[in-house]
């Protein structure tokens, strides 16, 4: 096992930042759909999360086996959060949530609430202090989600599960950010520590529990190779993290804006699924609470 160089130097320009925030955001929002998708095939949400995990803890073989699993240099509590935040138990948690709620619901309630908990662990964590704009952003936020919990109450369309399930997997996902921008790992040595971590740990599963990989058909399985395994557990784990290192937690969140929006579109248009009015001013008030939030528009001194 070798020791890890800590660096924690910005890149000079935002540029790779918002392309790879740019990138996150788009894959993401497949991620959604592809996820939803899955429910009307044999795969569970264990045989998902082999194909999730196993291509990038395969194809970044080489830099978890340099690293070793437990790197020198970084604390463990970090990378217990950082496997947890994005890995198996992110992965797992939501995977049950969605698979029983609506694109556009879960993009508000997953996508719209890790921004929400980002800023909020930074403020009761690390002592930072929003000003009006994120104030006012936070606020929003929650109006999104206030809106659908009314229609929910309303017409018993959502589960309870949605709202406790997705909020509680964002906080998951805050905590890796914060954990990963201050482990010293660069986004390469990050994402395949969180893959093979991950890998392992469905794995163990899978053996006690069964799979149902057998049973799917082979354009069920390219469809959640191509978005889990080499989108959203390769290129948007790579992505995002260089937008955190190079824009910081806080900002590179931003970019999730547009999640809430694409899942609603993406939701109606791909799968079928019935949007109204309330889902719709949610996604939006959604989209520009996080953006407010963030402090993406606020102004710099």
């Amino acid at each position: 096992m070798t020791s890890l160089t800590i660096t924690n130097e910005k890149s000079p320009s935002p540029i790779p930042g918002y392309i790879g925030g740019t990138v996150t955001v788009l894959i993401w929002a497949s991620w959604f759909l592809a996820t939803r998708h899955s429910v009307a095939t044999p795969l569970g949400s264990l045989d998902i999360g082999l194909i999730r995990y196993g291509i990038p803890a395969l194809a970044l073989a080489p830099v978890w086996l340099k690293t070793g699993l437990l790197p020198k240099g970084v604390p463990l509590h970090l990378l217990a959060l950082m496997v947890a935040g994005a890995g198996a138990a992110f992965f797992l948690l939501t995977t049950l949530a969605i698979h029983s709620t609506p694109a556009a619901s879960s993009g508000i309630l997953l996508g719209g609430s890790m921004p929400l908990a980002t800023a909020l662990i930074g403020i009761v964590i690390f002592g930072e202090r929003p000003d009006l704009t994120r104030k006012l952003g936070l606020a929003a936020i929650v109006g999104g989600v206030l809106i659908l919990l009314l229609r929910s109450l309303s017409d018993a369309s959502l589960p309870w599960t949605s709202f406790v399930l997705l909020p509680a997997g964002a906080v998951l996902w805050a905590s890796y950010t914060h954990a990963f921008r201050r482990s010293g790992l660069t986004a390469l040595q990050a994402s395949a520590l969180i893959a093979i971590w991950s890998f392992l740990i469905i794995g163990v599963l899978a053996l006690i529990f069964g799979t149902s990989l057998a049973k799917a058909s082979t354009a069920d399985i390219g469809l959640q190779v191509l978005s889990q395994g080499v989108l959203s557990g390769l290129v948007a784990m790579l992505a995002y993290g260089t937008a955190v290192k190079t824009l910081g937690g806080t900002q590179a969140a931003a970019f999730t804006a547009l999640t809430p929006v694409l899942a609603t579109i993406g939701g109606s248009v791909f799968l079928g699924e019935p949007v109204g009015v309330a889902e719709v001013t949610a996604a939006v008030m959604t989209g520009i609470g996080v953006a407010l939030s963030t402090g993406i528009a606020a102004r710099r001194h």
